[in-house]
């Protein structure tokens, strides 16, 4: 039967969802602890263990390279690598600016404490147990004092469907990070546009961001979308295209006319200039073409764990 209103529409009732909870079920919950352990142990095998996806796009870089001093340097980079992962050190002394990406199922309740608190214990635990140094200052444009533990994080939590949080954590270092860039562009420039201002960046960057790199581009939505997405396709295998095959032909042309530069391992000189171009895109408004560049290094770290 339709309940009645004030206003005599009827109310009528809703099917239950067996994805809404049941009043009275149980909630799926976890512990801040547990957050904190896990985002201890990211930080540290973030910064010893270089991907398998990272290794093997350098093994055939190398293979690929034309200068032999190109080769050299790529030859010291999978040494460095494994040397990493042998002896349990960094493999990097920039250790980076920790950047945690969260999603944090919509069904599931974190209990004994604050999620972010929990994450920034995570980082600060990792740091120190993995002896990673510490490279986060206070007061930014005055004192420049160093916060000591590596904390405060960069944190960007997403609300998802489901009941499991994911943790993804990227140490960011400080050399690549300082060759970002972004351009807000007029309709007009469109893809042609896109492709130069990518292009025109890395030229800039030159041997700053410790080539071979991997390019993050993300265009469209507003300013700090698109620095978002740059820096979230940097999470992508290492070379997978998107999904979405006019952005996947987007990033080869990049990718291509990136090696054509000329900047090589190390900068200094060859063909492969990066490793791969990955491209994020987000609907616009219709004056706007906002165009953001987000270049990491050769060691491309990130990892992730899902609970």
């Amino acid at each position: 039967m339709a309940i009645m209103t004030t206003n005599h529409r009827p109310i009528v009732p809703i099917a239950s969802d067996p994805r809404v909870p049941v009043k009275g079920a149980r909630v799926r919950e976890i512990p801040c602890d547990e957050i904190t352990q896990t985002v201890a142990r990211l930080c540290i095998e973030a910064n010893y263990y270089l991907g398998d996806d990272v290794i093997t796009a350098l093994r055939r870089a190398r293979d690929a390279e034309v200068s032999p001093v190109g080769r050299e340097v790529l030859d010291q980079l999978l040494q460095n690598a494994s040397m990493a992962r042998d002896e349990r050190m960094p493999l990097c002394q920039d250790t980076g600016l920790t950047v945690v990406f969260v999603e944090l199922g919509q069904d599931l309740n974190i209990i004994g404490g604050d999620l972010y608190q929990a994450i920034e214990e995570g980082v600060r635990q990792g740091y120190e147990e993995g002896y990673l140094r510490k490279s986060v200052v206070d007061k930014p444009f005055s004192a420049r004092t160093n916060t000591t533990d590596n904390t405060p994080a960069v944190i960007h939590c997403e609300v998802v469907a489901g009941d499991r949080l994911t943790l993804k954590v990227v140490p960011k270092g400080g050399g690549s990070e300082n060759m970002s860039s972004l351009a807000m562009l007029t309709p007009a420039d469109g893809r042609e546009g896109v492709a130069d201002f990518v292009v025109q960046t890395v030229e800039k960057a030159g041997a700053n961001p410790c080539p071979p790199t991997v390019v993050g581009v993300g265009v469209g939505g507003t300013a700090e979308r698109a620095m978002w997405l740059a820096k979230h396709s940097l999470l992508r295998e290492l070379g997978e295209r998107s999904s979405d095959p006019e952005v996947a032909e987007l990033e080869r042309d990049i990718l291509t006319r990136v090696n054509r530069l000329g900047i090589g391992p190390g900068g200094l000189g060859g063909s492969v200039t990066s490793l791969a171009v990955h491209v994020e895109t987000h609907p616009c408004h219709m004056a706007s073409l906002p165009v953001a560049v987000n270049i990491q290094c050769h060691s491309a770290r990130h990892k992730e764990a899902v609970l």
